[in-house]
């Protein structure tokens, strides 16, 4: 009796029309992306915490941005309130980037107390929404969704706890994760607009729309191409706009980065993704693992939302593993509101891999009368 096409997708994964010698060869690079997540155990524990969510360090980050909304709140100027801030708390102040866009500030400052963690808590669940639609056209079964369903909880673990509201990556990585679920071929401006969003209140949102736009370009898509284009454009003028509001508040005698090359490898990655998910609450060889599973998994999803996260994490992977430096671990936030859910796609795309080692020739016995 012939297998189903599929295990728990809608459709055949990525790896189901690959050859047996091509089907070998995805298998051992996924035992050696595995191997690579095990790097992660060599990485030490960022500052931040290492004695746990309540260490100093982690503490001073978040005083810092809720100070500035204090003070913008009580009628200072952004970037004066901001550089005083960050001056008083020893943080430097060159290049301007050290300085985050006013936008978030400006939100905060303007809400009554209580409105930041209700915003939050209303941004996570609809980004929740959005993607359990998205995971259920590719998961047509009730356990498959469910499990998927407990997967994207585990990634939203950091983006509901309304403390971290301050915190720049919680609001980018949200955005991010609803402009990926909104987008769809032929529908693409809200998807923009919320990735633009994304990009106004930390920078390094820039390179998820450069992925999209290089994306859109692949498939033929001009006028989505053309819309990301724009919403850079549009960036690249608020961060000008930036950068001279900045240098006219700071100095040459202001203190400087120690600049981004921390080149910490690809398990400072994996350290990152699980610091910033439920896989926190596991040990770290497990955890470890199981990111790699998740990568497999996004890699597996033939699907053009499949291969966009997969573009994302590996741009990030870079991004984390060549520039971040121990103590902004927290880069790991803007990618992980779904990145459980790749865990999803991972047993149909295993068994895609080893059906090709697994199938034997059938032999045909015929009986022939003379």
């Amino acid at each position: 009796m012939a297998r189903p096409a599929t295990f728990w997708l809608a459709a055949p994964s990525r790896f189901a029309a690959l050859s047996k010698p091509r089907a070998r060869l995805a298998l051992g690079m996924l035992v050696l992306l595995l191997l690579a997540c095990l790097t992660a155990l060599t990485v030490p524990d960022p500052a931040a915490v290492a004695g746990g969510a309540t260490s100093q360090s982690d503490q001073t980050d978040l005083m810092v941005y809720e100070k500035i909304v204090a003070g913008v709140k009580g009628g200072g100027d952004y970037y004066t309130v901001a550089t005083d801030t960050l001056r008083a708390g020893g943080y430097p102040l060159r290049p301007f980037v050290t300085v985050r866009m006013p936008s978030l500030a400006l939100v905060l400052a303007a809400l009554p107390a209580w409105a930041p963690r209700i915003l939050l808590w209303l941004l996570a669940a609809y980004v929740a929404l959005i993607w359990s639609m998205r995971l259920a056209e590719a998961l047509p079964r009730t356990l498959p969704r469910l499990v998927a369903l407990f997967l994207l909880a585990g990634s939203l673990l950091a983006f509901v706890q309304a403390d971290l509201a301050p915190f720049h990556e919680i609001w980018a990585g949200l955005l991010i994760a609803l402009s990926l679920g909104l987008r769809r071929p032929g529908r693409w401006f809200e998807s923009a607009a919320f990735g633009l969003t994304a990009m106004l209140i930390r920078e390094t949102a820039l390179l998820y729309a450069l992925v999209m736009l290089v994306l859109a370009w692949r498939d033929g898509a001009r006028r989505e191409a053309t819309g990301w284009l724009v919403a850079i454009l549009l960036f690249a003028v608020a961060l000008a706009a930036h950068a001279y509001a900045v240098m006219g508040v700071t100095g040459a005698h202001d203190p400087a980065s120690p600049g981004w090359s921390g080149l910490l490898g690809f398990g400072f990655f994996v350290k990152a993704i699980s610091l910033a998910t439920a896989l926190q609450l596991l040990p770290i060889t497990a955890a470890a693992l199981l990111v790699g599973l998740a990568l497999f998994g996004w890699a597996a999803w033939n699907d053009p939302l499949g291969l966009r996260v997969a573009a994302l994490l590996a741009v990030y992977a870079v991004l984390n593993g060549v520039f971040a430096r121990s103590d902004t671990f927290y880069w790991g936030l803007m990618v992980a509101p779904v990145f459980l859910a790749g865990l999803a796609f991972v047993p149909d795309g295993l068994r895609d891999l080893l059906r090709p080692g697994l199938d034997r020739p059938r032999i045909t016995v015929t009986r022939v009368a003379r």
